[in-house]
């Protein structure tokens, strides 16, 4: 009798234990896996610019940016090829230092933007290119356009801010063929690309 009770307290035990067990593994699954988080892109401290540059008749370089814009990005430290990205730009904010020049920049020969006030970014792949470097490709909309673009990115740094808040920073550069986005405008052989030079900080939501 009492080797059965032995072996059926063992019995017990081990039914117990696998149970147990059986509802980890349960419970492991059901969960959702851990995600990247999301940063809201930090443009009311002004710590993120979309600026532009573009030959002036092969002489110098005309130089500008975009005041008003949004966005947000998502991002993990450990899984960067992750990351998402997405940002909206008020295309009326155009700033090129010269009020007659924005004027015409906003017009139908280049931006439009009473018929397209908006440009858009949408990331649809993050390729970690080592040493903090990566390949963002996404779907840039101009004048009503869209157009894969790639844009060659570098991690700048990340952490806590002195209010509490956590942050992480990258730069990048693309270029933009004009005619593609249907500004045809003739600017001379030497001006058929704009470069755009990104710098973008997010908080943490």
């Amino acid at each position: 009798m009492a080797c059965y009770s032995i072996y059926f307290a063992k019995g017990y035990t081990h039914m117990i234990a696998r149970m147990v067990s059986l509802g980890l593994a349960a419970l492991v699954a059901a969960s959702p896996p851990v995600s990247a988080a999301d940063y809201d892109i930090d443009t009311k401290g002004a710590h993120a610019s979309i600026n532009f540059r573009i030959p002036h008749l092969g002489f110098s370089w005309l130089v500008g940016r975009f005041d008003t814009f949004s966005g947000t990005f998502s991002y993990d430290e450990k899984n960067p090829s992750a990351a998402k990205v997405a940002v909206e730009i008020d295309a009326a904010s155009i700033n090129s230092n010269h009020a007659e020049r924005d004027k015409h920049l906003r017009a139908v020969d280049f931006l439009d933007v009473a018929q397209f006030p908006k440009a858009t970014f949408v990331s649809t792949s993050v390729t970690p290119d080592g040493a903090g470097k990566a390949k963002i490709v996404g779907d840039f909309t101009l004048r009503g356009v869209t157009k894969p673009i790639t844009i060659d990115a570098v991690f700048v740094g990340g952490g806590d801010d002195p209010w509490g808040g956590y942050r992480q920073g990258f730069a990048g550069k693309t270029k933009l063929v004009l005619a593609d986005f249907g500004i045809l405008k003739e600017l001379g052989p030497a001006s058929k690309d704009v470069e755009l030079d990104l710098h973008v900080e997010g908080i943490r939501k």
